[in-house]
């Protein structure tokens, strides 16, 4: 299977909101005060109010998301994105990323499997991929190299 790079995306995270213990784990939202992406076919800035990440923290300490945003391109294209993912490592590793240090991302597991929707026509291609992401959790926020499954 061969894939090709369709974006890095980078979004700000703002102070979680802990929502506490649910029957399947911890659940908090992170909301999204910004970010930017950039790629060969897109690039434009992600849009607050309504952009979060809903998290589950599961007994097994696997970190389940649930990425919902808005990007705006440069020329003025909004597109919906939705992502599912999973972050899991070490504890040690795990406890690094928590206090805000750079971790290396092959330490531990970040991957994400993106979605599109939007009505524009010179983007309307999005609505028709399957991509793949691998991720890098900073301080600001994640990274995200979003891959496009050819």
């Amino acid at each position: 299977m061969n894939s090709r790079l369709l974006m890095t995306l980078r979004v700000v995270v703002a102070k979680p909101q802990d929502i506490g213990s649910v029957p399947h784990g911890s659940r908090r939202t992170a909301p999204l005060s910004g970010g930017a992406f950039e790629g060969p076919r897109l690039r434009g800035t992600v849009l607050p109010g309504g952009s979060a990440d809903w998290q589950l923290l599961r007994a097994d300490g696997v970190l389940e998301m649930d990425l919902r945003l808005t990007l705006k391109t440069d020329d003025g294209a909004l597109i919906e994105m939705r992502s599912f993912g999973l972050r899991h490592g070490s504890p040690e590793v795990i406890a690094a990323i928590s206090r805000g240090e750079t971790v290396d991302p092959a330490a531990y597991y970040f991957r994400t499997t993106p979605r599109f929707e939007t009505a524009h026509p010179a983007y309307a291609f999005l609505n028709r991929l399957v991509t793949v992401a691998s991720g890098d959790r900073r301080r600001e926020g994640p990274i995200y190299t979003v891959y496009e499954v050819l």
